[in-house]
């Protein structure tokens, strides 16, 4: 991939493909090709295969997906797998059959086992049950992967896949229901924080543990991965560190300046009990993060801030 590649960023509008988007200009590529949805459908099976026909693009990045949190996963899982499903066979046949040189294939952390040994190496994958909260998500997802390899080792195509942990960052989804639990807690404090309501309610017992991963770093990797890495194993991308949605929870709540009461509704699921990434293939191949957690929950608070009116809310 040099400056003169023609790389397609699928998803440019969401959090991680516009990160990767940022960072490939940043990075002086000239030839960044990118449809918005109402340009291009990618669950349009013909138009996705028109689209490659006529563009070409040597380098594609994978980053379009329809994505939520525990609330939307477990309310819409049709919507879930079949989308997910669409989009990513689509983009990846199309760029293996219009001669694309290489394809980087971003999945999520959802798709290891439930109950899988901490931290989750690549090859726990498919060894046990999923979580039932996002399993439609996760299958679309193992899936992915499946076919990046398929594509390999039948065609020889050079598709990647990549596993990123839990995501946040400029661009995220603050919507209050359908947001993943950062993004929407950053939210709920800073209204709760406007009302002066006395408290602020998080789903589950606060007990879970998550890692966290800013995307700006997401997209270092990508970058990195689309240069260096070429083999079917899946490669996790985190910061080997997690901390719980209490602790989590609470830093938030300090960053956003609330001072009300942080109550727990035990009613509510949880979702798996611990997801921390074995990233140590990843640093072995040279790589890892640089943005610590406090340096980009501040930047995130403040990009909400600065763009809070057009917003999902």
């Amino acid at each position: 991939m040099d400056k003169n590649s023609r790389i397609y960023v699928a998803g440019h509008r969401g959090m991680v493909g516009a990160a990767i988007s940022r960072r490939l200009r940043a990075d002086g590529f000239e030839t960044i090709i990118e449809r918005t949805h109402a340009e291009l459908d990618l669950t349009d099976q013909a138009a996705v295969r028109a689209f490659f026909a006529e563009n070409r693009p040597s380098h594609v990045f994978l980053a379009a997906a329809k994505v939520g949190g525990i609330y939307a996963n477990d309310t819409y899982p049709a919507d879930f797998i079949l989308g997910n499903l669409q989009i990513q066979t689509n983009v990846l046949e199309s760029a293996w059959r219009c001669g694309a040189e290489k394809v980087l294939f971003l999945g999520s952390a959802c798709i290891y086992p439930r109950d899988t040994a901490q931290p989750i190496r690549e090859d726990s994958l498919l060894t046990d049950p999923l979580e039932p909260t996002n399993e439609w998500y996760a299958i679309a997802k193992i899936s992915g992967v499946k076919t990046c390899q398929a594509l390999r080792k039948q065609h020889g195509f050079d598709a990647i896949s990549a596993m990123p942990t839990n995501l946040y960052g400029i661009g995220d989804n603050f919507h209050l229901d359908n947001a993943h639990v950062l993004p929407a807690l950053m939210h709920r404090f800073h209204l709760a924080k406007e009302q002066d309501l006395p408290e602020v309610v998080v789903w589950g017992t606060g007990t879970p543990r998550r890692e966290f991963l800013h995307v700006d770093d997401l997209a270092d990797a990508c970058m990195f991965l689309m240069r260096e890495y070429s083999a079917p194993e899946v490669v996790n991308v985190g910061i080997g560190e997690d901390i719980s949605i209490a602790e989590i929870a609470e830093k938030v709540k300090e960053i956003v300046g609330y001072r009300g009461e942080l109550v727990f509704d035990r009613s509510k699921p949880d979702g798996t009990p611990r997801r921390l990434l074995d990233v140590s293939r990843l640093g072995d191949l040279g790589w890892t993060a640089r943005i610590g957690l406090e340096e980009g929950l501040r930047s995130t608070y403040q990009w909400f801030l600065d763009n809070r009116d057009g917003l999902r809310s």
